[in-house]
């Protein structure tokens, strides 16, 4: 009877070392969160002299505050694109120009955001700058805000030209006077790209690439963006100047959640 007792005991024991180990694994997954696939990288470490302003991680945005989800300015894309935008820049560089990022992968826990965000009708913070002429109940309908987005697939980019070598973009100051994104260049927030007729993320028609409204330096700045990105691969979005997805995509059903940091992706071997 002792014997079995002590049997007994021991597979107790066992099973409850077993469950620590599974306990403590788990905690560890958990602790570690999501990854990004191994074919996720960091834009830099394909081409460090395409400039990276992320604005989701700055309060410089129309929510007016960091983004959920966005850990450090970070572009992360899938390699094929982050291979194109490389091409894109030895095109531009010689011309005098250069790349310059606003937003890349984008988790999803960021677009849920940006709904919680719409959904907020008393929320007006930004509204000077960034959607003066639409009305917060229209940003679903009108198609300005989304449930699911290209971002988060990881071949999709925001982006603008940059006169080299590039001026500084002085800090935005949360409170400060907001002018409409679609004020002349000289108004508008100073930001150091080409004048493409409006600012990042300006929720107005005229950020439709080919606005009949836009033209001269504006438009000519707009194709040269666009002619450039999509001779290799990178196509336009037609209601947003500034983004591009490149295809075909390497996940084009697939919506990843993994935040914007460097410890989302695979070390290299």
């Amino acid at each position: 009877m002792r014997r079995l007792t002590t049997a007994v005991r021991g597979l107790v024991t066992a099973f409850a070392a077993l469950l620590a180990v599974a306990s403590g694994n788990a905690t560890a997954s958990a602790t570690a969160g999501p990854k990004a696939p191994d074919d996720f990288v960091a834009l830099a470490s394909v081409d460090p002299t395409i400039i990276e302003e992320i604005r989701y991680f700055t309060p410089h945005n129309f929510v007016g505050e960091r983004i959920d989800g966005y850990r450090q300015p970070l572009c992360i894309l899938t390699r094929p694109a982050a291979e194109a935008l490389h091409a894109a820049q030895q095109q531009l560089l010689p011309q005098g120009y250069s790349l310059k990022v606003y937003d890349c992968y984008r988790p999803q826990r960021a677009v849920d955001h940006f709904v919680r965000w719409a959904e907020d009708l008393d929320d007006q913070t930004m509204k000077g700058e960034f959607y003066p002429e639409v009305d917060k109940t229209r940003l679903f309908e009108d198609g300005y805000i989304a449930e699911k987005s290209g971002h988060s697939r990881g071949s999709t980019m925001d982006l603008t030209l940059v006169k080299v070598p590039a001026k500084p973009t002085r800090p935005y100051v949360p409170g400060e006077p907001l002018v409409p994104c679609f004020a002349p260049q000289g108004e508008r927030f100073p930001d150091n790209s080409l004048d493409m007729g409006t600012g990042y993320d300006c929720f107005d028609t005229l950020s439709h690439t080919l606005d009949p409204r836009v033209q001269g330096q504006q438009r000519a700045n707009r194709l040269l963006l666009k002619d450039t990105l999509e001779d290799l691969g990178l196509v336009n979005l037609a209601e947003e100047w500034w983004h591009f997805t490149y295809k075909p995509e390497a996940y084009p059903d697939t919506y990843f959640d993994f935040p914007v940091s460097a410890k989302s992706l695979v070390a290299p071997h």
